[in-house]
């Protein structure tokens, strides 16, 4: 293994591994409302993002890039549409961590590989081979498992593969790069969550006006926790083949499994595991798939 791919691999894995401790970090936070938080997530990811684009010297790239996406209404559409898409995952994900949902998140990012999949079908006439028709459908009959022995339909799960993978289907059709695109997305959305703080204020209910010091950092540093794992992601990626970096993609949903299971101590009934167990079939399957496209290509 050559040393730009050692580094790599070092990289990306630090990346999915702090996005696997993020319900941690949530969970310090649960006194405050999840929505509260996602404004905060949001506005303090523009200060932060600001901040990162100006000392890196990105700051004429960065221009570029706002001229590159301002000067077509169509990438203006996309724009908005990622802004909305990475909205509605963070706040799903948020609220799924501090309502005790944490196992169904983890359950979300094993499936969102495959969404991105049948999203390149539906939008980008992508076509599967019979690998990845298998992988889907273990897939759908884990959740349909999961409707059947618990009666419950695993929504939150659906909605933070579905909403990140459509967010990786506009930023793959923007061409820009995941600073340019994090930075003009928190900018389109913090006037709304501003809005939303001075609308608690009036009935005294904004978190700022009870709030401790420890929470405060907490909601200051949520803009680093968001930043920080997205630079090791953007450095380590570009040294790694496609197939090694699909690989470490599951570290993030694993650990957030096991923080869920004996962290929380959130249920994990046998009915849990069968559903569990014939998505990590389909994910096996979908990683044999990927791993022969890339040899293939090579």
């Amino acid at each position: 293994m050559s040393g730009d791919t050692r580094k790599g691999v070092l990289f990306v894995f630090l990346s999915y591994f702090m996005w696997g401790l993020l319900p941690i970090y949530w969970k310090l936070l649960d006194s405050i409302h999840p929505f509260e938080i996602l404004a905060n997530r949001i506005i303090f990811s523009a200060i932060f993002v600001a901040i990162l684009i100006i000392c890196s010297g990105q700051f004429k790239s960065f221009i570029a890039d706002c001229k590159f996406i301002f000067s077509n209404s169509r990438r203006i559409l996309i724009l908005i549409a990622a802004s909305i898409f990475i909205a509605i995952n963070w706040g799903t994900f948020i609220w799924a961590v501090n309502t005790g949902h944490i196992l169904f998140s983890s359950m979300g990012y094993y499936i969102n590989p495959l969404a991105s999949v049948l999203l390149g079908i539906i939008f980008l006439r992508e076509k599967l081979n019979s690998y990845q028709i298998a992988a889907v459908i273990f897939s759908a009959a884990g959740a349909v498992s999961m409707l059947i022995q618990l009666g419950e339909f695993p929504w939150i799960s659906f909605v933070l593969a579905f909403s990140f993978a459509f967010y990786g289907l506009m930023k793959k059709m923007l061409l820009v790069s995941a600073f340019t695109t994090i930075m003009l997305e928190s900018l389109l959305l913090s006037p709304i969550m501003i809005f939303y703080e001075y609308y608690l204020s009036i009935s005294n209910n904004c978190v700022y006006q009870n709030i401790n010091l420890s929470n405060f950092l907490l909601l200051a540093a949520s803009g680093i926790a968001t930043a920080i794992p997205l630079i090791f992601f953007s450095a380590g990626a570009k040294k790694l083949q496609l197939k090694i970096v699909g690989f470490l993609q599951y570290i993030s949903p694993t650990l957030s499994l096991f923080i869920g299971i004996f962290i929380y101590k959130e249920s994990f009934t046998a009915a849990h595991f069968i559903a569990f167990g014939l998505i990590w079939i389909g994910i096996i399957i979908f990683s044999i798939s990927q791993i022969k496209e890339n040899n293939n290509a090579q």
